[in-house]
């Protein structure tokens, strides 16, 4: 099992699979796989999903990123990483218990397309081809930690107004600075509702432009926040709460990728912990944001080592990921 998930991760880091361009490692997963599994109505269902789209290559790299090369433990390629273990992982493991049927659980397999852009033509698209499910496990690179929770992002986009006037006069109403009291505001205040897992929602200014030219007082300033949430509140809630707090105009990107959380005592959560894994709160968005029922996050491979120059696996973690993903998913002893 282990050999053949290093070849066909191999096969696709050969494969570019650039967002919204993955058609190419689509071809290479349906050749190997193409099964339909009979359904236990006795059972809980759970989908495994990893996504086999990859970021753009960044400039750092100084190998080739679509050789899968091998040195010592490490398998280097683009996408080995994110989330190319994950996927390969959670592939063999659904081919495994398809063999031999001592799964704890109807097992659903999606590979899917458009994670690295949260693009409407990923996960979303097929749920309800996918029909029903009790839980998903949802693969990424997690050292084998089970994350479960995980913040949602709210994009803003915000216009400050004002009143053009002559820089050298006192007159006018100066947008940037109508811009600069939100963001203090915003940046000092303090959500009631914290979180055990993830803490704080966190705003974020990340893009500022106002100004046309240095004598005229802007009657227009534009920025942007970046909004991570906490599991105790929806998207639009946390917009509700910031609309009411600004003068400037606020518009959301869109309000689909809203944090996720499954109770400490679900039943996978406390089989992970049997397994002595550890859980904890991700900062990071994943497929999980597009699913309404529990779901846990959990891969081979580090969060760090994503979207960064000669990124890599560790063929120990993804055997690793597999023993521990069978054990989690087989009926217990």
């Amino acid at each position: 099992m282990i050999s053949k998930a290093i070849e066909l991760l191999k096969t696709l880091i050969q494969t570019p699979s650039i967002s919204r361009s993955e058609d190419k490692t689509a071809d290479v997963l349906e050749a190997f796989l193409w099964v339909f599994g009979e359904i236990d109505p006795g059972k809980k269902t759970v989908l495994l999903n990893s996504h086999h789209d990859t970021v753009k290559p960044v400039s750092g790299w100084t190998r080739n990123p679509f050789s899968p090369d091998v040195e010592g433990d490490k398998l280097f390629g683009l996408g080995s990483n994110d989330a190319g273990g994950s996927l390969v992982s959670l592939l063999i493991v659904f081919l495994y218990f398809c063999q031999n049927k001592n799964a704890a659980y109807n097992l659903i397999f999606a590979a899917t397309a458009e994670e690295e852009v949260s693009g409407d033509k990923g996960i979303e698209s097929i749920l309800d081809e996918l029909g029903h499910f009790d839980f998903a496990i949802v693969g990424e690179p997690t050292q084998m930690q089970a994350a479960i929770a995980e913040k949602g992002l709210l994009v803003l986009d915000c216009i400050a107004h004002g009143k053009a006037g002559h820089a050298a006069r006192n007159d006018g109403e100066n947008a940037i600075l109508t811009a600069l009291n939100d963001i203090q505001r915003l940046l000092g205040y303090e959500f009631e509702k914290k979180s055990d897992f993830l803490g704080d929602v966190k705003v974020t200014a990340t893009q500022i432009n106002g100004g046309t030219q240095h004598n005229i007082i802007p009657d227009q300033c534009n920025f942007v926040l970046d909004v991570r949430v906490n599991e105790m509140y929806s998207n639009s809630e946390v917009f509700e709460i910031l609309k009411n707090m600004m003068k400037s105009e606020i518009t959301a990107r869109s309000f689909r990728l809203n944090s996720s959380f499954i109770d400490k005592e679900h039943e996978i959560v406390k089989k992970a912990l049997n397994l002595q894994l550890k859980t904890y709160g991700s900062p990071t968005l994943s497929d999980q944001a597009h699913l309404k029922c529990p779901s846990l996050k959990m891969g081979p491979g580090s969060s760090e080592r994503s979207h960064t120059a000669n990124e890599y696996i560790g063929i120990s973690e993804i055997e690793f990921a597999i023993k521990t993903y069978i054990a989690l998913l087989m009926f217990n002893d």
